[in-house]
């Protein structure tokens, strides 16, 4: 998800206004765009006129910042009413990213219950696209090179042996496709080929292997019901988390990281996050409690969290707001894939632990 998720109140990346009568200059110092904090200078005798000197000066967002960040400043600058606006906007087309979720819900939902091979293609594809859009960030904004080729190729393969042969078949295709990561990249000039390797071998680790565990949960004999319950959970996380934080979000909770959530949109994922989960194990996982339902939904929140703030670190280092532009109103694969990842393999165990494999 991104950083404009979880609704909290409008802040400025920049480090807000400097406070009237300081006589200081907003400057870049960094990626924060943090304004200057050293001492005024004299400036002439005959400067500018008091007035002048004690308008808030305006801020000057870092290039590398999040726009969403930068939509808040603009809209604090603008008044309270372009305020509330922004915060009902959140720097998403609202009609196009309900437009797209329906869909992607139907694609997902008919291809689950219809036929788990049409699904388990529908996890391929969504890795494809999604090593696609990571690499392509990395190549634009850091100049590492990743070799595209064995990853996709093996990042399929993980999925498709996950769901033929267990855990460990997708551990064995994990190893050899860093092992091609190595060797296809040997074709390049050595130069930066230990960062271009890393950067593969975490590539295909973040993305197809996390995204493995859903097509090991789809193996199970009611694997639709248990990924079904998967999604679900994540989703009500991140709808609690943007609720509670819109309405009522005022501690930051990793403001350096993502400055748009907040410690009372963390609780706001946790409480609707348990209530899904009792009534999902209760009603749709055979063998399932609600007092299962309960400890899902907290691992799945506290999960989902840290994966979107793990997406969020990376877009940070990058300097750029979305991983990609593919689903209008809601950026990139990547950024619908940040809170899913790493809750697949959380979600997987305590199914397993629960009710079985």
């Amino acid at each position: 998800m991104n950083d404009a998720s979880w609704g909290g109140r409008p802040t400025s990346a920049a480090g807000g206004v400097p406070p009237e009568g300081r006589g200081r200059t907003p400057s870049a110092t960094g990626f924060w765009g943090a304004p200057d904090q050293g001492p005024a200078s004299a400036g002439p005798a005959h400067g500018p006129s008091e007035a002048a000197q004690t308008r808030p000066m305006p801020i000057v967002p870092d290039s590398g910042g999040d726009q969403d960040d930068r939509d808040r400043a603009a809209a604090r600058r603008s008044g309270p009413s372009a305020q509330k606006r922004q915060r009902k906007r959140a720097g998403r087309d609202l009609r196009a990213a309900i437009g797209v979720g329906l869909a992607l819900g139907a694609v997902i939902i008919a291809s689950l219950f219809i036929v788990k091979a049409v699904f388990v293609a529908v996890i391929a594809a969504a890795v494809v696209v999604g090593l696609w859009e990571l690499s392509s960030r990395l190549s634009e904004k850091k100049h590492i090179r990743i070799p595209l080729v064995p990853l996709a190729v093996g990042g399929v393969a993980m999925v498709v042996t996950g769901y033929a042969r267990g855990a460990e078949g997708a551990w064995v295709a994990m190893a050899l496709t860093a092992l091609a990561t190595l060797v296809w990249r040997m074709a390049e000039p050595p130069q930066d080929y230990l960062r271009d390797v890393t950067a593969g071998v975490f590539a295909a680790f973040y993305v197809p292997f996390l995204a493995t565990f859903v097509a090991l949960m789809l193996a199970a004999e009611d694997g639709a019901w248990r990924v079904l319950t998967f999604l679900v959970l994540t989703v009500v996380s991140d709808t609690g988390a943007y609720a509670v934080g819109w309405r009522f979000g005022k501690h930051k909770l990793a403001p350096r990281i993502s400055p748009g959530k907040t410690r009372e949109g963390l609780l706001g994922a946790v409480a609707f996050a348990m209530a899904a989960g009792a009534l999902c194990m209760e009603l749709l996982i055979d063998g399932g409690s609600w007092w299962h339902g309960l400890l899902l939904g907290l691992a799945v929140a506290a999960s989902a969290t840290l994966g979107d703030l793990g997406e969020s670190m990376i877009k940070r280092d990058l300097g750029i707001k979305d991983m990609g532009n593919l689903l209008p109103g809601h950026g990139g694969i990547m950024d619908r894939l940040d809170s899913l990842l790493p809750t697949a393999p959380v979600a997987w165990l305590l199914l397993v632990i629960f009710v079985g494999g």
